[in-house]
């Protein structure tokens, strides 16, 4: 198959100049060392590059590379968990621009948001359980307050939030994802506004793994909340004000973030995991992606989609690329962006899209 983007060229930003506590870089050239073999299926295969994000661990170290996102400049933010450098950014090419860090060792979830005028990030830290605003060169604008802090949880519920996801009227949502299992609904001054969700196994509104929250706006007439019920191996979709619609079952995927681009939903898959059978596949992973009406149709680095009888069936990695895919991004010529956690300070990989 004719790669449709072989042809374009990579785009090259100007120097940077940021405030102080930002490390400015310009490193190397564009990096490509595609592997002959096509990942995925259908529409959506790629070629792997597994060079593309490296770095010299000696200066610029990561623990886990946790979740990417693109500014408007195509820019791409990396979060890690290294407190040396939480934010590392690329260009498209593979070239170190600058870094920074807010010191968290427990830094997980990373949210752009374009609010015309600037783009912020919110940062989550589910070791220390904050949810931070910041600049896209790392100054702290707002911290939402804590579940305890506004009186809805007690002392005795734990607050570890992973991800965030805001809606057009400011709205920020907060997943406890490693606490106790709630969706957080917060204005855009940081006012607490509801909690919906929990911890259950067999109740449909509620979530085992709250890991991921995004806002799906594919129908800008009706905005819904997609969350990551991971252990249920399930994507739900919500209301703004928290109720139930849907569930989108992914037997054998424990799926990370919802991410929303153009007509499809894409997923990091840590390992392979069915509902009820414990037995994990671990150290390996896979992307999923699914077109609009929720059906799955490409697994780089996993097996085919299969339905029968309208009901999808088991999915596990079949190439051994991925550890614990945590996230992918992905760029205005479709590419994607693969970052993977337990997998050794592994730096993102570039899937090239064919």
């Amino acid at each position: 198959m004719a790669n449709r983007r072989e042809f374009l060229k990579a785009s090259a930003l100007g120097a940077v100049s940021l405030g102080t506590g930002v490390n400015t870089f310009h490193i190397g050239k564009t990096k490509r060392h595609l592997s002959d073999e096509l990942l995925g299926h259908g529409d959506f295969q790629y070629r792997l590059d597994r060079a593309w994000g490296d770095l010299d661990p000696a200066r610029t170290p990561v623990n886990n590379c946790h979740e990417m996102v693109m500014d408007r400049r195509d820019r791409l933010f990396m979060l890690t968990d290294h407190p040396k450098n939480n934010i590392i950014v690329y260009d498209t090419g593979g070239k170190l621009l600058f870094t920074w860090t807010l010191g968290f060792s427990g830094a997980h979830g990373l949210t752009l948001v374009d609010e015309g005028d600037a783009e912020y990030l919110y940062v989550t830290d589910s070791g220390l359980g904050k949810v931070v605003k910041c600049t896209l060169d790392g100054n702290v604008v707002m911290e939402l307050p804590t579940p305890l802090q506004v009186g809805t949880y007690t002392e005795t519920m734990p607050y570890r939030p992973t991800e965030t996801a805001v809606a057009p009227n400011g709205d920020i949502y907060v997943a406890d994802g490693y606490g106790a299992q709630f969706i957080l609904q917060f204005d855009a001054k940081g006012q607490f506004i509801r909690k919906f969700g929990g911890d259950s196994f067999l109740q449909p509104d509620k979530f085992k793994q709250v890991h991921g929250v995004a806002m799906d706006l594919r129908d800008p007439k009706n905005p819904t909340l997609l969350c990551s019920a991971r252990i249920k191996n399930t994507f739900k979709r919500f209301t703004l004000d928290g109720q139930h619609l849907e569930d989108i079952y992914l037997p054998g995927a424990f799926i990370s973030r919802p991410v929303l681009d153009g007509d499809n939903l894409y997923s990091g898959v840590c390992f392979g995991m069915s509902e009820g059978n414990y037995n994990m596949q671990l150290n390996k992973g896979f992307i999923t992606i699914l077109d609009k009406n929720n059906l799955v149709v490409s697994n780089p680095g996993g097996t085919a989609p299969r339905y029968e009888n309208g009901k999808l069936t088991l999915m596990l990695q079949e190439a051994p690329v991925f550890k614990h895919c945590h996230d992918v991004c992905v760029d205005r010529d479709k590419n994607l962006y693969a970052c993977q956690w337990n997998a050794g300070g592994i730096y993102p990989y570039k899937l090239h899209r064919v």
